[in-house]
Order: C-alpha cells, then sequence, then structure tokens
C-alpha cells in the first residue's frame, strides 16, 4: 500500500507502538522495584519470626519482579522492527516471555507447597513482633495500589502480561492478608496455622501459574477472532453501498495489537473490475484507520442483480440448507440459469463432519435441480 495516507498512517501506528512499548517498560520497572522491596522485607520478617507463610509470601514477591523483568525483555524483543528473515515482525516473543513468565510462577508455586508440607509435618513455633505486622500491612496497601495502577496501565496499553500482572498483585494482597490474620491468631489464641496458610498461597500461585499457561497456549497456538474487532471490520465494509455482505473475514495475530486479515464482499454482477479494484483500496485504507487491521486479501463473489428465477432459487436454496442447526450462513451465491450452474459457500459448525454436511447439502439441492452443476464450498466458522 503505496498510497499517502497509509503512509502517514503506518507512522501514526508505529509512533503508538512506541508509546505502548513505553508504558510497558516504565509500569513493569515500578512493579520490580515495589516487589523486591516487599520481597526483601518480608523475607527479614519472615526469617526473624520463624514464619514459613511470610517467607513464601516473600518468594512470590520476587516471583512477580523476575516476571516483570521477562515483560520488559519480551516487550522490548517484540517491539524490533521487521526484516527479511522475519518479514511479519517479532509481536509473539511476547508471547513466548509470557509462557516463560508463567513457568516460572508454576514452579515457585509448587516448590512453596513441597516446603510448606515439610512445615506441617515438622512444625517450628512463630514469634511475631508488633514491626513485623506493621510491615505485612504495609505490604498489603502496596499490592493493592500496585495491582490497580498496573492493572490499568496492562488495559491502556493492551498488553496481556502487565493485565495479567495487575491481577495478580491484587490476588497476592489478599493472599497477605490471610498471612496477617494466620498471625493475628496466633498472637491471640496460640494457633499456628503458618504452614496451612503456605499450603493455601501455593495452591493459589500454582492455579495462577496453570491460567497463564493456559492462556498463553491459546495466544500461541491460534483462537477465535475478537468479536468485537471483527464486528467492527464487517459494520466498516458493509457501509459501502455497493457492498451487499461481508463474509469470511480471517484475522491472523502476530502480536499485541498487530492483525493482519483476509475477507470476500459480495459484489453486483455488474461492478466493473476497475469498479471492484476502487472499492477494495478504499475498504482496506477505511479498516486499516478504523481498525489498524491489514487486510492483506480481498476476495469477491458476485451477486444476481437482474435475474428474478436466480433470486427464487437462492431463496429455496438457503431455506433448505439453513434448516439445518449445522448450517450457520449461506453466502457467495451465484446462479447462472442458461448455464445450469450454482455455487455458493456454507458456514459449518464444529458439531459435524464437513463431507458428511456436505454430502447432505448436495443430495437435497441437487434433488431440488437435478439439472444443474452444483459446486457447495464449507467454511469453517472461525470468526462472529
Amino acid at each position: 500500500m503505496k498510497d499517502p495516507e497509509i503512509n502517514n498512517e503506518n507512522a501514526n501506528i508505529a509512533s503508538l507502538a512506541y508509546d505502548r512499548e513505553k508504558i510497558i517498560v516504565r509500569t513493569s520497572i515500578i512493579g520490580i522495584i515495589a516487589n523486591v522491596l516487599l520481597a526483601a522485607f518480608k523475607a527479614a520478617v519472615g526469617l526473624i519470626s520463624n514464619s514459613i507463610a511470610v517467607i513464601l509470601d516473600a518468594v512470590n514477591n520476587l516471583s512477580d519482579a523476575l516476571s516483570s523483568v521477562i515483560t520488559i525483555i519480551g516487550a522490548k524483543l517484540g517491539a524490533k522492527k521487521p526484516d527479511k528473515k522475519h518479514p511479519l515482525g517479532y509481536g509473539r516473543i511476547e508471547y513466548l516471555s509470557s509462557m516463560l513468565v508463567a513457568a516460572i510462577v508454576l514452579y515457585a508455586g509448587i516448590t512453596s507447597v513441597v516446603e510448606s508440607v515439610k512445615k506441617i509435618i515438622h512444625p517450628e513455633a512463630a514469634d511475631y513482633s508488633k514491626v513485623s505486622l506493621i510491615i505485612i500491612v504495609v505490604a498489603v496497601i502496596v499490592k493493592l495500589v500496585l495491582g490497580r495502577y498496573v492493572k490499568a496501565q496492562g488495559e491502556k496499553a493492551n498488553s496481556g502480561a502487565l493485565i495479567a500482572s495487575g491481577k495478580d498483585a491484587s490476588f497476592d494482597a489478599i493472599l497477605s492478608s490471610s498471612v496477617l490474620a494466620s498471625a493475628v491468631i496466633y498472637l491471640i489464641w496460640g494457633i499456628s496455622l503458618e504452614a496451612y496458610v503456605g499450603v493455601v498461597i501455593s495452591i493459589v500461585i500454582i492455579k495462577a501459574g496453570i491460567e497463564m499457561m493456559n492462556e498463553t497456549l491459546n495466544d500461541i497456538i491460534g483462537q477465535r477472532s475478537d468479536a468485537e474487532i471483527s464486528r467492527q471490520i464487517r459494520q466498516l465494509i458493509n457501509a459501502e453501498p455497493e457492498i451487499r455482505g461481508a463474509y469470511d473475514l480471517t484475522l491472523f495475530n502476530y502480536g499485541p495489537d498487530k492483525y493482519y486479515g483476509s475477507v470476500h464482499m459480495e459484489l453486483p454482477d455488474t461492478m466493473t473490475i476497475e469498479e471492484a479494484d476502487l472499492l477494495t483500496r478504499r475498504v482496506q485504507r477505511k479498516v486499516f484507520r478504523e481498525t489498524g487491521v491489514i487486510l492483506t486479501g480481498i476476495g469477491v463473489y458476485s451477486y444476481n442483480t437482474t435475474n428474478e428465477e436466480a433470486a427464487e432459487i437462492r431463496n429455496n436454496v438457503q431455506k433448505t440448507v439453513l434448516s439445518h442447526d449445522w448450517a450457520l450462513q449461506l453466502h457467495g451465491f451465484y446462479v447462472d440459469t442458461e448455464k445450469k450452474t450454482m455455487h455458493f459457500d456454507v458456514v459449518i459448525s464444529f458439531d459435524i463432519d464437513y463431507k458428511e454436511a456436505i454430502g447432505i447439502m448436495m443430495k437435497e439441492v441437487q434433488e431440488m435441480y437435478p439439472d444443474y452443476t452444483i459446486q457447495i464450498v464449507p467454511d469453517a466458522d472461525i470468526a462472529d
């Protein structure tokens, strides 16, 4: 796309990407400093008071700090410019860094649960001081404030790693509160819940690590396109008066906020190639400007505009095909009543085998129009 408008918009996108990187790095550095300080204070309290729960809470803070370091590295590497070897950029590196963070969190949780169980088997009495309790209270407040800040910055930069870190920090505040509660219970009633609270904290850490890993795996494997982006793109395309519908939208993710896509548009059979070319370029510019998605491929379906018999055939076929629950949409329909040919696409759900679905539809439509040569193209239900 060599259009001056596109060049200007590319510059704007690059600027936004730079701002995004700065937000991620700045927020992560704040998180690192806060977590290292909290870990140091909690470790001191834990060692002095002989509290396994506090020590494990400190380990959790250290893993959060390490996660922030990896988030910075991932953001820096992911922001590298495309080159000949990687023409679509390095954005997906952020998913790999997120996977590494999840592995660290999971390891920390497993190690913590082992140490907590040891303390249950061989219990040791804790000894809290007023200073220890004050430090834990301060830690709870700091984690609550840090969690809200990091989550807000993550939403601003559309960074899954930061959003997850923000949620994790807020949850850490709850865990630290449980440590504080166990300390108070011990001081008042002499009941030691240290090791048991440690087990609870460990289980929560393990659960968080597994959830992070699953979420990142979905990004790496490839998951359903965001429904809001899909809806917005279709609305932008369908707003063009010449276009009757936008179908087969496929989005390819190459990192946070970086999408390439392809789509089919239904155009009247009276439109010239030159008119279709101008229209597709206009659609590309508009979609890119409004969503940041680059449509690298736009296919065209032709629809009958003057043949009443063709319209009647379409209605009959559509009614028959969509009578099946697994047939979600029919589009790209075109019939040549002189040559006795028709073709159309059908979006098929994952509830039925494609070959079986095509066989059923082919049999039914062929019985309706035995003189016609019929072509049915199955489409996967990949976007809302």
